[in-house]
């Protein structure tokens, strides 16, 4: 008893020696409603993978597009990018890239060209629903050169040929025979969901060991990762789903840093920030973050675009900038933001005008009620469900002062929560949001919004719910810009296209543009090399550079 009573007092006396720090507990605010990494979009899955698997392609900090998994980017100057044409008689080409060497699955098994195979064949069945449904119907012929080179030729030329995006290699030697029994419910079957430990799932520096569905996602370090040596033993990803609990466990010292792609609101970093002082960090990075309202345009309130657009003038967004953000964010005209070089600053503005919005109300048929809640002909009532993630304590703010001003002209917003993997997992997905849905984009470089725009691209049973153009909407103009923007190789003449699409947006409002967003970044003062790049490709896809002080 004595001597271990002694024992502590010196370890207590003495700090320095102190374990190291070899776990990392990073809170989040969303937990990932699949971990299979090509079906369904989530910031919170991304992030997660992030640390586990590697892209053969992404965006860095720098927004350049660089090689993870590959050697070199395809060119045309190194010929590793041929111009052809097609069986058909059209313009295309044929992308070759190489696989880095050494690159192997967490069981040792080799990455292989097998493995993009397999990632291209299911990706091409229909009945998978892996998206972007596009991207696979382009990709007309994959060709393994060798183990580790692989071609793909694609029956258009498009500025963006050397990113392969989300087209990144699944294990062939344990999901393929999965996915070939029933395309259909491979998504339900997928280890990823079912045994997310296997090994052999995962190629980045970490490999998920335990999963606590709802709740944590242990990772630790991949024996198999032929790269630098990742600074932790192990990196605990806890979703907490409410951003007040998040910030408390952050003081309690239960977890070491929140993620600023899943963090707290801008506000709430700033007071933490000014509580705490020097004991986090807090960094501010604007982004390509776009924070929208989606509508169901299926439900007849929508269908009239001049009630969707006296919605958005009966919304003071600037003045919920200033109040809830102290200004920090970029009030939206469309979806592309002005950190892009596409962004048009001439675009249709809707500044706040609610005498306007409750006018242009009336000459779309709603009037005002003895409840003060305007009806149509039919006496029906302009009421609709406003929804986003349960315990975002930001949005659900921002909920309230919607509801308030949409209820100043007349509008009834009810509002309905639902914890994020349900949102995004099943009801946005399947479409059954009833109303108004707040959540945000996140975009890559100059990345052409097809899959939340185009026609094709809105979730149906038949295409077994891939495909993320929400709102339902349609519009033939802006198919033919989105199919017309990838191949227009040069820049002033697409930058043309671009300026079209935000003005379509803009007049159409297939959903209601709120502003671009920052995220607040809270790290311990003992941790460095977490580089934000404010896009789609997100900081954990670098976690081997992170360090202890």
């Amino acid at each position: 008893m004595f001597a271990r009573f002694l024992f502590l007092s010196l370890v207590w006396a003495l700090p320095a020696l102190a374990q190291p720090r070899d776990t990392l507990t990073i809170g989040v605010t969303q937990y990932p409603s699949t971990l299979h990494p090509n079906i369904e979009s989530m910031v919170a899955k991304a992030y997660t993978l992030g640390f586990a698997r590697r892209p053969v392609t992404a965006y860095d900090v720098e927004w350049k597009l660089v090689c993870l998994l590959c050697e070199t980017l395809p060119t045309l100057e190194n010929g590793l990018a041929r111009l052809e044409t097609t069986p058909e008689g059209k313009a295309g080409i044929r992308v070759t890239w190489r696989l880095r060497e050494g690159s192997r699955w967490g069981d040792g098994t080799p990455i292989t060209t097998e493995d993009l195979r397999f990632a291209y064949e299911a990706g091409r069945e229909p009945a998978t629903g892996i998206g972007p449904a596009e991207f696979y119907r382009s990709a007309y012929e994959f060709i393994a050169e060798d183990a580790r080179t692989f071609t793909l030729r694609f029956d258009r030329v498009t500025f963006e040929f050397a990113s392969l995006g989300d087209f990144a290699p699944l294990p062939a030697h344990l999901e393929r025979e999965l996915w070939r029994s029933d395309p259909r419910s491979y998504r339900t079957r997928t280890l990823y969901d079912t045994q997310p430990a296997t090994p052999g799932l995962w190629n980045g520096p970490y490999r998920i060991v335990q999963v606590q569905p709802g709740s944590a996602i242990t990772l630790e370090r991949n024996a198999q990762w032929d790269g630098a040596a990742p600074a932790f033993r192990r990196i605990v990803i806890r979703a907490v789903e409410s951003t007040p609990a998040l910030e408390a466990q952050l003081l309690a010292g239960q977890i070491d840093m929140i993620a600023g792609e899943l963090g707290l609101p801008i506000e709430q970093a700033v007071a933490l920030a000014r509580r705490t002082g020097a004991r986090f960090r807090v960094e501010y990075r604007p982004g390509l973050i776009y924070e929208h309202l989606d509508l169901n345009l299926d439900l007849p309130i929508f269908a009239d675009r001049r009630v969707r657009q006296a919605l958005l003038i009966g919304l003071d967004r600037a003045q919920i900038v200033a109040r809830l953000f102290e200004g920090r964010q970029t009030v939206a005209n469309s979806n592309v933001n002005p950190l892009d070089w596409p962004s048009d600053p001439d675009v249709q503005a809707w500044p706040y005008d609610a005498r306007r919005a409750a006018a242009m109300l009336e000459e779309a048929g709603w009037r005002p009620g003895p409840d003060g809640i305007r009806r149509n002909a039919a006496g029906e009532r302009l009421t609709f469900e406003l929804m986003t993630t349960a315990g975002n304590r930001s949005r659900e703010a921002v909920q309230q002062v919607i509801q308030a001003q949409w209820r100043q002209i007349g509008v009834e917003a009810r509002i309905r929560n639902e914890p994020p993997r349900v949102f995004f997992g099943e009801t946005m997905s399947h479409r059954r949001f009833g109303g108004a849905a707040l959540y945000a984009w996140i975009s890559s470089p100059e990345g052409v919004p097809r899959t939340t725009l185009h026609s094709e691209e809105i979730p149906t049973v038949a295409r077994n719910w891939s495909g993320q153009n929400y709102p339902g909407f349609r519009n033939a103009e802006m198919d033919a810009l989105l199919e017309a923007l990838p191949i227009e190789l040069d820049r002033e003449k697409r930058r043309a296209l671009w300026h079209r699409l935000q003005a379509i947006y803009a007049e159409e409002l297939p959903s209601l543009p709120l502003w671009f967003r920052q995220d607040a970044h809270v790290w311990p003062s003992w941790l460095e090399g977490v580089r934000p790049t404010g896009h789609l490709n997100f900081s954990s896809l670098w976690a081997e550079e992170w360090r202890v002080r």
